[in-house]
């Protein structure tokens, strides 16, 4: 097969995947699994199981750097583009669908009601997803010291951002000192990241995504938690537009990250848009690109693997921080507190329910409760 022809294979299996993918990474990579192992042979399932396990070793989205993997190890570099661009199309171009219609009808009487309805809806999908996220990142009782002081120290004020590379650097330093020996200094640079401070219009918006797609680990959720640090603690974007940017993001299948897409809209219309996708997105490809021959050693490193629990923990921990906030802020009356709790009972029962009907059901909730 010439390399042409692996192209467009590449483009059609992940622009049928971008468009069909509910569910988050877990149903995202599942489905690649049974596309490239087993229905295409594209590569053995050792080696899948091995990609899966370098992607929590490098920021980013986990099932978008997957199709990256999938691409490169199919046609290279040109793969690795095209497949990622195949995989992101479907959602940025239905989020910033949303993030127009938004724009356009977010406040009329019609609309707002079912918007109502979505935010505690989200605040459930985000409880579940802390809770799942929590289970696999608390493995020692250091750790769990760790999630308790970072969500201590976030809600007395300290940036979301700055937390999360302190406690990578805590853990660091606990692992350090257990060996008896400094691992630290290769470790330091990417906390500078954390000190940078961007004012939002144009090239702003780029480097701002820039900056939270270069050191975003875990969840996707995360990325919540950046955008609260970064735009919402700075009168930039109210909570309240989070949230809603965090709902439509469930409406679309895809990467939680398309989220980006919206948001820049609302912050300086297409361009805006464009830019926060372009920065939010492009360093996975340049991670997936350049450290794909390095995954064997980066896991088998006990230094790294250290740094990446404690970052884990962090996250867990920032998620519920600006879960808590969230709920402050927009649950006020008995409509919104019914909607949670149902809401929350819903994803702990249904476990394997996708994310998109609970958010169905908060719209259509709101828009019913909104006569009472």
């Amino acid at each position: 097969m010439s390399d042409r022809e692996k192209l467009i294979d590449l483009a059609k299996l992940f622009l049928k995947l971008g468009t069909i993918s509910f569910g988050g990474p877990a149903a995202h990579i599942a489905m690649m699994e049974h596309e490239v192992v087993r229905k295409r042979k594209w590569m053995s399932e050792n080696h899948f199981l091995d990609l899966i396990g370098a992607t929590s070793l490098i920021p980013g989205p986990n099932s978008t750097e997957m199709t990256m993997h999938c691409g490169y190890e199919r046609a290279g570099w040109k793969g690795l583009i095209v497949a990622g661009i195949s995989f992101l199309l479907p959602a940025i171009l239905i989020t910033g669908s949303f993030a127009w219609l938004y724009v356009e009808y977010g406040e009329l009487p019609y609309v707002k009601p079912f918007i109502y309805g979505i935010q505690p809806a989200v605040i459930a999908i985000i409880i579940m997803a802390a809770y799942k996220l929590g289970k696999k990142a608390i493995k020692t009782a250091e750790l769990a010291f760790l999630g308790i002081i970072t969500i201590s120290a976030c809600l007395l004020g300290l940036n979301e951002v700055i937390a999360l590379f302190a406690c990578g650097i805590i853990g660091l330093t606990i692992y350090a000192f257990k060996k008896s020996r400094n691992t630290l200094n290769s470790f330091l640079p990417v906390s500078l990241f954390s000190g940078l401070s961007l004012k939002i219009g144009g090239i702003k918006i780029l480097l701002t995504f820039l900056k939270i797609g270069a050191i975003l680990y875990g969840s996707g959720y995360v990325l919540f938690a950046f955008l609260d640090a970064e735009l919402v603690s700075t009168n930039l974007l109210s909570r309240q537009e989070l949230m809603d940017a965090v709902a439509f993001g469930q409406f679309t299948p895809g990467p939680v990250l398309s989220t980006a897409t919206f948001i820049g809209w609302q912050l300086n219309g297409l361009n805006g848009a464009l830019l926060a996708t372009l920065g939010i997105f492009l360093p996975s490809f340049l991670f997936v690109g350049l450290l794909n021959p390095l995954i064997p050693k980066m896991q088998k490193s006990k230094i790294f693997r250290a740094f990446l629990d404690a970052i884990n923990v962090a996250a867990v921990s920032v998620i519920i921080v600006v879960c808590i906030q969230m709920a402050k802020e927009t649950v006020g009356d008995w409509r919104m507190i019914l909607i949670a709790c149902l809401s929350i009972i819903t994803v702990f029962v249904f476990k394997k329910l996708n994310s998109a009907f609970i958010v169905l059901f908060g719209a259509i909730a709101g828009y019913a409760l909104s006569f009472l």
